[in-house]
């Protein structure tokens, strides 16, 4: 039985339920409390008021808007120290794992080989050329600019770049090839104990090992080896190698002046033998007088000594073994020019072995065109009667239209004693031969804005089409036929020499062999190559396309093909109706020049180009384009290492018109072996036949 609540008056005379007010009261503590103990755990803070530890303060605790979610600090420190210190731990691991390897046998290194078209094997190259030297034996001058050019700081470092690595790092980041920077020490150790590969593996491996050898090994035994393994160029391995590919001595012998070019071919015998080129040249006197002063600025050498070699020390001409005797030391620089324009290949990368490169060239043409030569040398010329018919020299370049592979070149008398090759080689002018596009461009300007019945859009290069040919200048016509200059020279003026230079290099010629732009342009001042000059041709028979010569069909490495070697596709040069015009006219010069086989009632259908004797400039030209092959012919005469072309006039006697009737038989003699014939027609030449 529940008793009645107990009310109580105030002074007021109110009454009031106190069990009731007391009930409320405590719910409202009640309350209070559950709404402080939230407040303090959204705060992070214990029931005793203290602030709760937490492992990581982030978000940041007492913090509002942007600031709340910025690292502190303390934060980033750590972080960064966890960081590193894993880093170096594992650093650590991988360094203590890694065991320096025996060195790698360099007699087992494989030869890289060069194939025929066919498939059979023409040359193997790349057998190591070195021969091991102590220290000792090197003079203390070559050490020091050795170490001059490549690693000043040698003597006091860790064995790694620092720098170099970083820049490894960089370039990996943004895809390229890794490189660059290494020390002497990392330059060992890659020719001693690694491959030549350009891959993270490999610069990782490099870097430990070393960090290892420098720590293992005494700075002039590293210093040793390096000289001892490293690619000095004309296949030499290694100071004592170099020494006598250079200079014919052994590397005791060895003055300063000399030392210090040995030490500037080290960043690359492609570009630093002064051999190679003009350009090579100038960059390896160059850096043979920065070497030499670097010496002076590191105190290895004083000023005195410095003064005393002002000369370049000129090295001896290259010699190339006598596997690449005749013309296989040609086809090999030429598939090797081909090979380092087209990937990231170098001479030390062949000569390090386990190519197989399988070449355009035929073997029955090179033959065919290499007699040709000899043929015609020998029943014309006669330096032992006529001064004039001493130092001629004659380059050669046949190539298929069809896809521009070089199939045959004729490069001097033999490769290992006539080192340029001279199918290859820029510096002997056009003339005449370089008149055909300035008809083309005159052609081309004529073109601009009438509609063109032939589309460009046929897939099919060769396929004849139906053109409806231009308004052209036809005194253009003769004046090619009969080697006649000053309409070419007038037509250069009025249409623009860029123009013109425009269209010889889309057709095939380098930039870099075009003369300056002035009235002579249009009468072949430029000095093309026989090869390009013989590619270029092809657009006239190829409907104003052009293909690019490409010497390497194919090409593995260990076995594993190597992609981007090939026919390109042709592009287009010319318009169709210009190349069919300009070819009816160099059809005319080919038949004055040549005409049919004699004896026999068959012709091969060919345009060609010449020089005349209107020309008076130091060169003789005949370029001859079937659609089976496109074969140019230059004659010249040079002495070794002068070079001033020397006159061609009288050469081959006083009515050989200076000399210019040579170079279309050495063609027609080629060329009735190495195509078919056909039969002669009874009216006389072609005039339109492609």
């Amino acid at each position: 039985m529940r008793l009645p609540r107990k009310r109580r008056a105030d002074r007021t005379g109110n009454t009031d339920d106190t069990c009731g007010s007391e009930r409320r009261e405590g719910g409202e503590r009640r309350r209070r409390a559950t709404g402080r103990a939230k407040s303090r755990r959204r705060a992070g803070r214990r029931a005793d008021g203290k602030a709760r530890r937490r492992l990581i303060d982030f978000p940041r605790r007492g913090r509002r808007g942007w600031r709340r979610w910025t690292p502190s600090w303390k934060l980033v420190s750590g972080l960064f120290l966890l960081f590193a210190g894993s880093l170096a731990g594992l650093f650590t691991a991988v360094y203590m794992r890694v065991e320096v390897p025996n060195p790698h046998d360099s007699a087992s290194r494989q030869a890289t080989v060069y194939y025929w078209a066919d498939g059979s094997r023409m040359v193997s190259v790349g057998d190591v050329n070195r021969q091991d030297v102590a220290l000792s034996q090197v003079p203390d001058s070559v050490q020091r600019a050795v170490v001059a050019a490549e690693n000043a700081d040698f003597y006091s470092d860790s064995g790694v770049s620092v720098t170099g690595i970083g820049r490894a790092a960089v370039n990996i980041v943004k895809g390229k090839e890794t490189q660059g920077g290494s020390t002497i020490t990392q330059q060992y150790v890659k020719n001693t104990y690694l491959s030549q590969d350009q891959t993270v593996e490999r610069k990782i491996k490099e870097l430990f090992l070393s960090l290892k050898v420098s720590r293992q090994q005494p700075k002039t035994e590293i210093l040793e080896g390096y000289l001892n393994t490293s690619w000095f160029g004309r296949d030499a391995y290694g100071v004592q190698a170099a020494s006598y590919a250079y200079y014919g001595i052994p590397a005791k012998e060895l003055n300063p002046s000399q030392g210090a070019l040995l030490a500037a071919v080290l960043k690359g015998a492609e570009s630093f033998d002064p051999s190679l080129s003009a350009d090579n040249h100038q960059r390896a006197e160059d850096r043979w007088s920065w070497i030499l002063d670097r010496q002076v600025d590191t105190g290895s050498m004083s000023a005195e000594e410095r003064a005393k070699y002002t000369k370049f020390p000129e090295p001896k001409p290259p010699v190339k073994p006598t596997s690449q005797a005749g013309q296989i030391g040609y086809l090999v620089d030429i598939a090797n020019k081909y090979l380092k324009s087209r990937s990231g290949i170098t001479d030390k990368d062949l000569a390090g072995g386990g190519y197989s490169v399988h070449t355009t060239f035929e073997k029955d043409k090179v033959l065919a065109l290499a007699k040709a030569v000899e043929k015609v040398r020998a029943e014309r010329l006669d330096p032992e009667k006529r001064t004039e018919d001493q130092y001629v020299e004659v380059g050669a370049a046949s190539i298929r239209p069809k896809d521009g592979a070089i199939v045959a070149v004729y490069g001097g008398s033999d490769a290992i004693e006539h080192f340029t090759n001279n199918a290859d080689t820029s510096g002997v002018p056009a003339a005449s031969a370089f008149k055909p596009f300035v008809y083309a461009a005159a052609l081309e300007k004529d073109l601009e804005g009438k509609e063109r019945f032939a589309e460009d859009s046929d897939p099919d290069p060769l396929k004849p089409r139906a053109t409806k040919p231009p308004t052209a200048p036809m005194d253009l016509q003769s004046a090619l036929v009969n080697s006649d200059h000053t309409p070419f020279v007038e037509t250069g003026k009025k249409i623009g020499l860029k123009r013109v230079k425009d269209l010889a290099v889309a057709s095939g010629l380098r930039e870099e062999s075009m003369a300056k732009l002035e009235p002579t342009f249009s009468i072949g001042t430029s000095t093309p190559s026989a090869v390009r000059l013989a590619s270029a041709y092809t657009a006239f028979v190829n409907e104003g396309r052009a293909t690019e010569p490409y010497s390497v069909a194919k090409l593995e490495r260990n076995g594993v093909a190597v992609s981007g070697f090939g026919p390109a596709k042709p592009r287009r040069a010319m318009s169709a109706e210009a190349a069919s015009i300009v070819g009816a006219a160099l059809s005319q010069v080919s038949w004055g020049a040549v005409g049919p086989p004699k004896g026999q009632a068959t012709y091969s259908p060919y345009r060609a180009g010449k020089t005349g004797p209107n020309d008076r400039m130091n060169s003789a030209w005949y370029i001859g384009v079937t659609q089976e092959l496109s074969t140019s012919v230059a004659m010249f005469r040079t002495k070794p290492d002068v070079p001033p072309l020397l006159p061609m006039q009288g050469v081959g006697g006083p009515d050989s018109e200076r000399g210019s009737a040579f170079p279309p038989l050495i063609w027609k003699a080629y060329n009735e072996v190495a195509t078919p014939a056909l039969p002669y027609p009874a009216d006389g030449p072609p005039q339109n036949r492609p």
